[in-house]
C-alpha cells in the first residue's frame, strides 16, 4: 500500500510537469560539434561544421551519422520542445530535434533549408531513412519544434509561435526502451553554419500503461 501511495505519488508529479529535463550542462555529446557555448542557461548555440550529415542507404545509397548531437537519456513516455534559429546558408542545411535508440533507428525533425527556402522537416530512420518535407511559405526567423513519445509512436509538431502547433508527423518508435533526446545539426554541402537552440525541455509524461495500471488499483 505505501509503495502503491508513492507510485501514485509520482504520478501526479509528472502529470503536473514538476519534473523537468536535465540542465544543458549535464547533457552528452555524439560528434561534438568544433565550437559550442551556453548562454544564459536556456541557450545552446553550436556551430555546424561541414559535410556532415545523418542518414541510412535509401535513395542515395550511402549512410553518413556524423553530424553533432547534444542529448540526454531518458526512459518512458515524455514531451520535448525546442525553439530553434538557424543561419542557413546551404541547400540541406539542417538544424532541430534528434530522439534516438542507435545508429540504425532515429528520428531528426527540424528545418531543412532547400533550394532558398525553408522547410519544416523529419527524417525516420529504422534500418534505412525516409524523408518528408513541408515548405514554409515565408521565412521565419525562428520556429518551435515539439515531440511527444507515447508508447510506441512519437508524434511530431511544428509553430510559428509557440502557440498554435501543427502535426507534421506521426511515426513508430520502439517502446520500452531508453533514448537519447537533443539537439542536432547538419551541413551535407555547404561549409557549415551556426544553429541556435533555445529553452530546450524534455518533460516525462505519466507512461499510459502504468496509468491504467494505477487505476486499476483504485477499483
Amino acid at each position: 500500500m505505501v509503495q502503491q501511495k508513492i507510485y501514485l505519488a509520482a504520478l501526479s508529479l509528472l502529470a503536473a510537469g514538476t519534473i523537468q529535463a536535465q540542465s544543458l550542462e549535464k547533457m552528452q555529446w555524439l560528434n561534438e560539434s568544433p565550437k559550442w557555448e551556453i548562454k544564459d542557461k536556456n541557450t545552446f548555440v553550436m556551430d555546424i561544421p561541414a559535410k556532415t550529415d545523418f542518414w541510412r542507404i535509401a535513395h542515395y545509397g550511402f549512410t553518413v551519422d556524423d553530424g553533432p548531437f547534444y542529448y540526454a537519456t531518458y526512459g518512458g513516455e515524455f514531451e520535448a520542445k525546442v525553439k530553434i534559429t538557424g543561419k542557413y546558408k546551404t541547400t540541406f542545411d539542417q538544424m532541430g530535434m534528434m530522439i534516438r535508440i542507435d545508429h540504425e533507428n532515429w528520428i531528426k525533425a527540424g528545418v531543412e533549408y532547400v533550394d532558398g527556402k525553408q522547410n519544416v522537416s523529419a527524417v525516420v530512420t529504422h534500418g534505412t531513412s525516409d524523408w518528408s518535407v513541408v515548405r514554409l511559405n515565408d521565412a521565419p526567423k525562428s520556429i518551435w519544434i515539439k515531440a511527444v513519445r507515447r508508447l510506441d509512436a512519437v508524434e511530431i509538431f511544428y509553430s510559428l509561435d509557440d502557440k498554435e502547433y501543427i502535426m507534421m508527423r506521426t511515426c513508430w518508435l520502439q517502446d520500452n526502451c531508453p533514448v537519447m533526446v537533443g539537439l542536432m545539426g547538419a551541413c551535407p554541402d555547404g561549409e557549415g553554419f551556426t544553429a541556435i537552440f533555445e529553452d530546450f525541455k524534455v518533460t516525462p509524461l505519466p507512461d499510459q500503461r502504468r496509468l491504467e495500471w494505477a487505476e486499476k488499483q483504485k477499483e
